[in-house]
């Protein structure tokens, strides 16, 4: 009869089967029933032939364990294989150690070339001086041009840089060699310590530009009834800014309180600065918002004295809408007078005295038409801190919420260690084509100058600030690519209420204002190791402001490709 699959104790059913059944007195046996015993003994003892091949089997094993050393055999198989993979390892390595050890070689060949042909450019000026072998500069190799000390500063930190890379590629080819000694985590030739250690040597490639210890500056002590207003119309508000650093030089030079522009004529400053912070700096009052300077003019809102920086194309580059403007907040002006013939596409080199000589009046509000291209004492006003005694890092600085939301962000996306890169494209083809060599590279060679920055820099990330479709960013990041690795291109990402890192902004009802939002880029990346910018743009320019008062400026930052043209240029219209 077929067994039930379906039943659960089938199993348990052949084991009782197997079992003996208790109440089957016949089949028990008593262990004391000697006359039983006694008849067992008294038969023949019979051995059946499979008992009898067992037995021998028995014997034939016994004699093999004896005769064999199973021991020293298996001693030996395990030699073997031990042996034949530490011949495999110990090959894979030699192949590995000789792999980098051309690579080595090829580096070490590159060196030496490329010392050889700077040594034969400085040679020229000096044969027999030590320091032959340190220049890297192409662009100094090509010029007659004498070669300043401080040229060559970044070309010691290259070669410097050079012999690193090699010490550090010898000591994998070491470990690559004592690898196939290696047993478990320890190693049987060698102590392991072929690891130089360089942060002892305070070796840092990109380190920070130290600032020259004599600074020229002077004070302003404004008069307490003496106004200049300042007047920027020229570009956006990176331009304006400039404008207005410039104007508190002017301010300064001639003893009046600046008047921040309103923001019905101008930008709305007050979102982007802290007014209070630029007079803290000072000690006193030397600037006022419009709002608080009309509070105290009441319903004298007159520019006394109108005095153009520029006069071509147009006195003060100022137009008729700007001046209606100005009209629709009260203000009324004299006639627009220009003390000499400067034209913004040429503009003249002018001194102190100059500005002292040409701007100076007993008027009580002042104008001065837009300073932005003004070259007044330039080297002056471009040194860290600007050319104004103070007690700040800088005086013109973001907001107290754009700084702490820059810095939000680095923490939550970049890091410490990270490459900022201002890449200009929106109107930049035209503008920088006009130019000669041009400015505007194609999207495969930024790449490969970006690669190089990071390489040299050594960052595992880069902040994107750019006006560039995405088609060309998509392309940019593809590119980045250092050792098989691609190098992300980070931006500020849209609104999330997740992310927490621009809470004060939205906080503050700043989100989304397109100067609040151009300002914290800038803050980003003057906060950034290393710093690309685009040559030509005043964005670019006032975060150069930024990192060189900061003290966070780089001997790595440079323009975008710098020392390159680019290897297509579009024709004209």
């Amino acid at each position: 009869m077929e067994r039930d699959r379906d039943s659960p104790s089938s199993d348990e059913d052949d084991d009782h089967e197997a079992l003996i059944d208790p109440t089957d007195t016949k089949s028990q046996r008593s262990t004391f029933e000697i006359g039983h015993l006694k008849t067992q003994l008294a038969r023949p003892l019979r051995f059946s032939k499979r008992y009898l091949l067992a037995f021998c089997l028995m014997l034939s094993l016994i004699f093999l364990y004896f005769s064999v050393d199973f021991g020293n055999l298996f001693r030996s198989v395990s030699t073997m294989k031990i042996a034949d993979s530490g011949t495999d390892r110990m090959r894979e390595a030699e192949l590995r150690a000789l792999y980098l050890l051309k690579q080595q070689q090829l580096g070490l060949l590159s060196l030496w070339n490329a010392t050889s042909i700077h040594s034969r450019s400085i040679s020229v000026i000096n044969p027999n001086s030590t320091l032959d072998i340190i220049s890297n500069s192409t662009k100094n190799a090509n010029s007659n041009s004498t070669l300043q000390m401080e040229d060559l500063i970044p070309s010691i930190e290259d070669f410097r840089y050079a012999v690193v890379n090699q010490i550090k590629l010898n000591k994998e080819i070491q470990e690559a060699l004592l690898s196939s000694h290696r047993i478990g985590n320890l190693l049987e030739l060698g102590d392991g310590n072929v690891v130089p250690e360089f942060g002892g040597y305070g070796f840092d490639r990109c380190r920070k530009v130290e600032p020259k210890s004599e600074e020229r500056t002077i004070e302003w002590k404004p008069k307490g009834n003496k106004y200049l207003l300042a007047i920027c119309v020229s570009g956006q508000m990176s331009n304006h800014l400039i404008c207005l650093e410039k104007h508190m030089f002017f301010a300064a030079v001639l003893g009046r309180i600046l008047v921040i522009p309103s923001a019905r004529v101008d930008f709305q400053y007050n979102r982007v600065l802290d007014i209070d912070h630029i007079n803290k700096c000072f000690g006193r009052k030397v600037v006022v918002s419009f709002e608080e300077f009309s509070e105290m003019k009441k319903n004298h809102l007159h520019i006394d004295r109108f005095i153009c920086y520029v006069s071509s194309p147009q006195p003060c580059y100022v137009d008729d809408e700007h001046i209606k403007k100005l009209r629709a907040l009260g203000i009324t002006t004299g006639k627009l007078e220009a003390p000499w013939v400067e034209d913004i596409k040429e503009p003249k080199k002018r001194t102190f005295n100059d500005v002292l000589e040409k701007f100076s009046a007993n008027d009580d509000v002042l104008a001065i038409g837009d300073v932005f291209f003004a070259d007044v004492e330039q080297e002056w006003i471009m040194q860290p801190g600007g050319p104004l005694a103070h007690k700040c890092q800088t005086v013109i600085e973001p907001s107290r919420l754009i700084m702490l939301t820059a810095q939000r962000f680095i923490q939550t996306f970049l890091g410490k260690n990270f490459i900022a890169l201002h890449f200009r494209r929106h109107g930049f083809l035209k503008f920088c084509n006009a130019k000669k060599p041009s400015c505007f590279f194609s999207i495969p060679q930024a790449a490969d100058c970006i690669t190089r920055v990071v390489e040299r820099a050594d960052v595992p990330v880069i902040y994107l600030s750019t006006d560039a479709a995405e088609s060309e960013t998509d392309l940019l990041q593809s590119l980045i690519r250092l050792n098989g690795k691609a190098i992300p291109l980070v931006k500020r990402p849209a609104r999330n209420s997740a992310e927490k890192w621009d809470a004060l902004l939205y906080r503050h009802g700043l989100e989304g204002d397109s100067q609040v939002e151009a300002m914290l880029d800038k803050t980003i990346c003057a906060m950034s190791s290393v710093f690309i910018g685009s040559a030509g743009s005043t964005f670019t320019e006032d975060i150069l402001r930024l990192r060189k008062d900061w003290r966070s400026a780089s001997i790595c930052d440079e323009y975008l490709c710098q020392g390159e043209e680019p290897n297509f240029i579009s024709d004209s219209e």
